[in-house]
């Protein structure tokens, strides 16, 4: 398959201070700011107003989508409102997941794509995010632009310029067959059972038939959503739910999707789940074992060292990019990789699709599998480290000072020589809240937690 347009501005422009964007659009909890009906369709104007800027003389379209909150109906309504009065058309395509969308807005030659969504989060939380023409995220300068471009006051277009709204009849079926192409033409499914859980969210009319339509007998769960029980006790986020799933059914496999379906995890035929790291992992000995790994794999701050070190002896080169899908992506595209991912589930496979996509890349462990004749837990040939995570709360403004402390530094590195050459610490400020995330991964879980409690109390009372 040829390689995908990328985005290559967001990777070399610099962050700007931003009010309302975050690493992954605007969210929030539903009916308090940002994500209220009122700012998003002043949302919805803003960056109606800046596409039409960059259309010039065509007349720009955008294509939104959502997943299964009930919040979704009213955020929908008022970001078509603001895209109308701004003279852009919109096209509806209901529940997608947002790797769909940005399939979709590529496919069907639009101005940009917007995902109403907030992923993995309760049904209380929403958000909204775009995609740019190309099906990438959007550049940082026009994130910056649509920001400004909130300030300015709303002038509705006249009544002969208003957008038009229409629905998108076939978009599930256009994105369930792209899913589809991604597999291989000379192998399919047959004689696997395979339980799909779908987080009651966006992939729940799309994930079962792809896999169904490729000969696999599949086990649906978390295919029921009812507005309130996206990511509820199903999906990525909960794999006991998965594991259950695959005993209960003999099943091969289980697949799990988070609630805007483009997080994965998986689970083998004994129940045992597969983070991000692993799946990755598998999708990139394959390729290597093929001769059709382009370069290396970007990974995060978060990916286990074990994973690391099984690709050095691949001789994969491998590099950590800050926490987030959104800098894995920027780093494949100055490197000009086309394969990384989180332990979270986020796999980007750049000459597949533009952006991480659960289905796209549970079919691309599926291929990797049928290839070599093996299984999951084979193809797994390493044992991640036990990893800890403690958050310690701290002041308001506080986290990068105390991070920087002599005292902090002391106890990390007193840490770093207990675990020697087998492990890793790594402290994080969080970026949404005061917290300080300490994360310490090694050989044995009781040296691990004890160098991560130990960590966790001296941070605790730093001033």
């Amino acid at each position: 398959m040829s390689k995908l347009p990328l985005n290559p501005q967001s990777s070399i422009l610099k962050k700007m201070s931003r009010k309302y964007f975050g690493t992954d659009g605007v969210r929030g909890t539903v009916g308090e700011a940002p994500i209220t009906p009122d700012f998003v369709m002043r949302l919805g104007y803003a960056a109606g107003k800046v596409l039409a800027r960059k259309a010039g003389s065509e007349r720009p379209a955008v294509l939104i989508g959502k997943d299964t909150r009930v919040s979704g109906y009213m955020l929908e309504s008022a970001l078509e409102a603001g895209l109308s009065a701004a003279g852009v058309d919109v096209l509806l395509v209901g529940p997608m997941p947002t790797p769909g969308v940005a399939y979709l807005t590529r496919a069907l030659r639009l101005s940009a794509g917007i995902v109403i969504s907030a992923s993995h989060n309760p049904h209380q939380d929403n958000g909204i995010k775009f995609f740019s023409a190309t099906g990438a995220k959007l550049a940082d300068a026009t994130e910056t632009a649509i920001e400004a471009a909130l300030d300015k006051p709303l002038r509705c277009a006249s009544s002969s310029m208003l957008g038009k709204a229409r629905r998108v009849e076939d978009a599930a079926g256009r994105y369930i067959e792209f899913c589809k192409s991604t597999f291989p033409a000379n192998l399919d499914l047959r004689g696997l059972r395979i339980a799909v859980d779908c987080a009651h969210g966006a992939g729940y009319h799309i994930a079962p038939h792809v896999f169904h339509e490729l000969g696999a007998d599949v086990v649906t769960v978390g295919a029921a959503p009812d507005g309130f029980n996206i990511n509820k006790g199903v999906g990525a986020t909960h794999p006991e739910s998965l594991q259950r799933a695959v005993k209960k059914a003999k099943a091969d496999l289980g697949i799990a999707l988070d609630g805007d379906g483009d997080r994965l995890i998986m689970a083998d035929a004994a129940g045992r789940i597969y983070d991000g790291d692993e799946l990755l992992y598998v999708i990139a000995a394959h390729r290597k074992r093929a001769r059709v790994l382009r370069g290396g794999v970007v990974g995060t701050q978060m990916t286990n060292l074990a994973m690391a070190q099984a690709l050095v002896r691949l001789k994969v080169p491998f590099a950590r990019a800050k926490v987030g899908d959104r800098y894995v992506l920027e780093m494949l595209e100055a490197r000009g990789w086309p394969l990384g991912g989180e332990n979270s589930g986020h796999i980007i496979c750049l000459d597949q699709h533009t952006t991480g996509d659960a289905i796209v890349s549970a079919l691309q462990v599926l291929q990797a599998l049928l290839s070599a004749g093996t299984t999951l837990d084979k193809a797994v040939d390493f044992a991640l480290y036990p990893q800890v995570l403690v958050n310690v709360r701290v002041k308001n403004g506080t986290a990068r000072r105390i991070v920087a402390t002599p005292a902090v530094k002391k106890a990390v590195a007193s840490a770093e020589r207990a675990l020697g050459d087998y492990g890793r610490v790594l402290l994080r400020p969080s970026g949404t809240e005061p917290v300080i995330r300490v994360m310490v991964e090694g050989e044995t879980q009781t040296l691990v937690k004890q160098c991560a409690a130990a960590i966790a109390k001296v941070v605790s009372v730093t001033h």
